[in-house]
Parts: structure tokens; sequence; C-alpha cells
């Protein structure tokens, strides 16, 4: 059964979805079967796989509405190396709509029960912000993966998230936890940012991934040629370090098994 991964983060330009893309990159590269979810209305995920988000038939939105059985919304891409649910504005009405319905916060994990058996991983590319589609990810999900900049107002986001994460465990999900904290964009030279490491390394302890993301001119080109960085550049920094991050992962998850 699929361990599924929200990615989330309430602040944005975190490399969020540089991470969903990148991380079910690396993990299919481990020849793991893994589907993402592209569950932001900006639809940025799905163009990160080359995917355009004006032309698709179905998005996460008739996911969640229950429109379409979510086998028709799954698409297959042979040179990704993993599955995709695409995401793009319908979402904005999508959540609209699931304000006047019951059971509101379940749709994504419902629908979620008929595929994990397919697949490893999971993962969950969040909107920027703590709204319906977010809470919909973090009720279905298994774990909660955090990207953000070492600087002090990422810091301010973070206690909000993890109070929303404790939140969420006490009434909702009781198996949701944290996966890590996932230290992005990160420069070697800058005092700010270490003196930030330090204090989550502090805090969260072991919770915090040892991996680091680099700031790395290939991994922000990639999208633009809609496919991830490993695609790209497999020997950039900012492709190793994603495979870093999904070997760290895979060891943690063997760890906990035995």
């Amino acid at each position: 059964m699929a361990k599924i991964i929200a990615v989330t983060n309430q602040k944005g330009g975190v490399g969020k979805t540089t991470t969903s893309v990148n991380l079910a990159a690396a993990l299919a590269a481990t020849k793991r079967k893994i589907l993402l979810i592209d569950l932001d209305p900006q639809g940025n995920a799905a163009m990160g796989c080359g995917v355009l988000k004006d032309n698709i038939q179905y998005s996460s939105c008739e996911l969640l509405l229950e429109e379409v059985p979510v086998a028709e919304i799954i698409v297959s891409n042979r040179q990704l190396g993993f599955d995709l649910i695409p995401g793009n504005a319908d979402l904005t009405a999508a959540e609209v709509q699931l304000m006047s319905v019951a059971h509101r916060e379940r749709r994504l994990a419902d629908a979620l029960l008929h595929i994990r058996d397919k697949y490893d991983y999971i993962l969950i590319d969040c909107p920027p912000s703590l709204n319906m589609l977010t809470l919909n990810a973090m009720v279905a999900a298994h774990s909660v993966l955090i990207p953000m900049q070492c600087e002090y107002y990422a810091l301010e986001g973070l206690s909000s998230l993890m109070a929303t994460l404790k939140s969420i465990r006490e009434k909702i999900n009781p198996d949701l936890y944290l996966e890590g904290i996932l230290r992005t964009m990160v420069d070697s030279r800058s005092r700010l940012g270490k003196d930030v490491s330090d204090q989550l390394l502090e805090f969260f302890g072991d919770k915090v991934f040892r991996t680091t993301i680099p700031r790395n001119i290939r991994l922000a080109e990639a999208p633009s040629h809609g496919v991830p960085v490993l695609t790209y550049d497999k020997a950039s920094r900012g492709a190793v370090a994603y495979i870093a991050l999904a070997g760290e992962m895979i060891r943690k998850d063997k760890a906990a098994k035995k």
C-alpha cells in the first residue's frame, strides 16, 4: 500500500512544487511506483511535468467533486517514470463547491482508497495556504513534508503549520505525522541561513532532513522545459540533492518497518 505524503507550506516560494516534482522523479528512478497529485490551482506541478494545464481533460477538481473515477484522471508518461493527476484553476471552484457537501475534508482520502495499492508513494503538492484543498491532502496523508527556506519569516509560518498539524491529528487524522522539514534554496555562504538552520535542528532534531536543496540554476530552469531536473540535467547539484533526499526517505522507511 502506498505511503501518502502531503508536501505543504502555507508560505509561497519555498520550493514546494519543485520538491514535489523532483522528489517524485527521484523516487521513480529507484524503480518505485509513484503518483504525483497536483492540488494547487496554479497547476505548476503539472506544467513542471510537461502537461499543459489548460488542455487537460480531467484534473484533481473532478477527483474531489467525485465527477470522474480516479483511474480516468491519471496521466501516465513513460519519459517521466511516474504518474500524475494534474491540477488547474478549476480547483478554486472545487474548493467553493466542497464547502456545502458532507464529509468534504475526506474526498481525496476516499478517492485514493481505490488506487493506493498500485503505488509505493503518493505525493500531494498542496497550495500555498491552509484551505480546504490542503485539509483534504492532510486528511488523506500518512505524513507531511515541509519544504522551507532558512529565513526568519519562514520560522513564523512553520509554527502555524505545526499547530494545524496538531489540530488535524487530534480531530480528524490521528495517524498523521511529520515526515520531515526540508531546507531548500540553501546558500552555504549565508550566516542568516546557518543561524535558522541551527534553530531548526535544535527544535526538531532528526525531523530535519540531513539532505539540503541548494540554490541551483539547472533546478530553476527545468520547469520551463516541462521536465524534472533529473531529466534536464541529472549531473546538476539540484538533481543530485533530490536523489539524496529520496535515498534518505527510503532508508528511514525501511528502518521504521524493522
